[in-house]
């Protein structure tokens, strides 16, 4: 990332808000199931990362470090309260399928709810990284900064959560 000045951190700020609010608030509107909560935490997200880098510290990769502190925002709001419902994500406003038949629609909540279900039983380590990796497209070198983790430990993270929900799904047929 090119060198911060108190000239450029506006159009850094605005750019990087172009390029991943919307990523940073789908991360963590599936994380609280609220609107509003993901909302303030995408907000929150890019507040945090102005001071930070108003203070004069650097950041390598912009992408990750956003997430990152996303992560740490979520964790805070999780130890508040801990909800996920696609019924509530619904009645929110969000919608997750747009100009689809109705029945399309329909088969793609039941198949997101069993989705989320599944992944529910992962537990919070590899769900993360399931997320990660497949919700947000997310490099496993990417993941490993945002866990503060190595690349390797990501992998093995990646490929147990993925074991463990073969696993599931096989014991649910």
């Amino acid at each position: 990332m090119a060198e911060v000045t108190k000239k450029n951190l506006k159009e850094i700020l605005e750019q990087a808000y172009d390029q991943f609010a919307d990523a940073i608030f789908r991360y963590c509107y599936f994380h609280t199931s609220s609107r509003e909560k993901a909302l303030d935490i995408t907000q929150d997200t890019f507040v945090k990362t102005s001071e930070y880098l108003s203070s004069g510290r650097k950041i390598d990769n912009l992408r990750p470090f956003l997430y990152r502190v996303a992560r740490n925002l979520v964790i805070d709001e999780r130890r508040k309260k801990k909800s996920y419902s696609l019924d509530r994500m619904k009645e929110d406003g969000f919608e997750l399928w747009s100009g689809e038949s109705e029945i399309t629609a329909r088969e793609n909540v039941f198949e997101a709810r069993m989705a989320l279900e599944t992944i529910e039983q992962l537990g919070d380590k590899y769900k993360e990284v399931i997320i990660l990796r497949f919700a947000e497209d997310m490099s496993v070198k990417d993941i490993a900064r945002v866990l503060g983790k190595s690349e390797n430990a990501v992998s093995v993270r990646i490929h147990r959560a993925v074991e463990k929900l073969k696993k599931i799904l096989d014991q649910n047929e």
